[in-house]
């Protein structure tokens, strides 16, 4: 079957609109149902399990994509006091300062300063009250960023603290939080472009608890697969750094190698059209190359969903990552090519709707 993707602003109408849900990790119940309508308008099966969204489309079978929906946020944890969501819905086992998205996340700390953010309640998503990060820093007793807001004073703990956010688009750069709600926006758009196949929305993949939802769902049907296409964003430390390719795949990360004729065949469809691509895994191990002759702190090869399921479920459950390069990670200002969103969506087209 062969489909045309609607214009590209159609794409970025669903992703405007889904940018200004708040999908703090850990509280994430209120965009589920977000995107449940959105399938549930389409004719889509939806199901919702705790931690994972199902979507199932007339052909289950054609095609199984994955997104994590979770954004960072703070959490109110007392008085006044307000943490980071991430690190208080995990025990800060994998946090360990060497991955790339670490090391990048604490070099753009002071980005956060004068950053405006909105409590919502946790299972409706209603708006509670707006207000501003005055400082944000690492408290070494506590192991956690905390952060110094103005105007939610009043909150109760276990509130959750979004970003106010909304989507840039300017020069051909789209900016955003855009992990990873531009991966939930593509498989939005891909539906209404008539993709009738699989697709899991996780939830707390931030706190590194997401596979286990996942698995959970594989093992309740007892289905493996050697197909499932897990999408994210993947960041780089400068512009010149992303642009170099269009895409990222991966042969493996720190938990498991990707074993899938899926990764083989994204590369002959990125040859023939046309699109840029590189392996994450590579990169990082040139940098460490680097890094060791510099004698300096080597990176970890970093944790994914993929890797992680494929682990737990010895080896079961494969498939591979793609994923948009981007800059300024874990911020309100994240930032990917317009024409790098466009070529993905366009691979995805040649996936899963033209015949083979």
């Amino acid at each position: 079957m062969h489909r045309t993707f609607t214009p590209f602003k159609g794409f970025l109408d669903i992703l405007k609109y889904l940018v200004r849900k708040p999908s703090v990790v850990g509280a994430e119940h209120s965009f589920f149902l977000c995107l449940k309508r959105e399938l549930d308008e389409l004719g889509i099966k939806t199901t919702l399990y705790e931690g994972l969204l199902v979507a199932q489309g007339s052909d289950p079978e054609c095609g199984m994509l994955c997104a994590h929906i979770d954004r960072h946020g703070l959490i109110c944890t007392g008085p006044n006091e307000f943490q980071y969501a991430a690190f208080m819905t995990q025990n800060r086992a994998d946090l360990t300062g060497d991955s790339v998205s670490e090391q990048t996340y604490m070099a753009i700390l002071e980005r956060f300063a004068n950053q405006s953010v909105q409590a919502y309640e946790p299972w409706s998503g209603s708006y509670m009250g707006i207000g501003t990060i005055e400082n944000a820093y690492i408290c070494e007793r506590r192991n956690n960023l905390i952060f110094e807001v103005k105007g939610l004073e009043y909150l109760l703990p276990g509130t959750p603290v979004a970003y106010v956010d909304g989507l840039t688009y300017n020069k051909g750069l789209i900016s955003s939080q855009l992990d990873n709600v531009i991966s939930a926006a593509m498989i939005i758009y891909l539906y209404r472009a008539g993709y009738q196949g699989t697709a899991f929305f996780t939830a707390q993949e931030e706190s590194g608890k997401s596979w286990r939802f996942l698995l959970e769902w594989f093992r309740r049907f007892d289905i493996s697969t050697e197909r499932l296409l897990v999408l994210d964003t993947s960041p780089y430390p400068t512009r010149e750094d992303a642009d170099r390719q269009d895409i990222v795949l991966r042969t493996r990360d720190a938990n498991a190698s990707f074993v899938s004729p899926l990764t083989k065949e994204i590369e002959e469809c990125c040859t023939q059209l046309e699109i840029t691509y590189s392996f994450k895994d590579h990169y990082l191990e040139e940098q460490n190359k680097k890094l060791l002759a510099e004698g300096g702190k080597l990176y970890s090869l970093g944790s994914t969903e993929m890797g992680r399921v494929a682990f737990a479920s010895g080896g079961k459950i494969q498939g591979t990552t793609l994923q948009l390069p981007t800059t300024g990670y874990h911020t309100t200002k994240e930032t990917v090519r317009a024409e790098a969103v466009a070529k993905m969506l366009r691979l995805l087209e040649s996936i899963y709707f033209e015949a083979k």
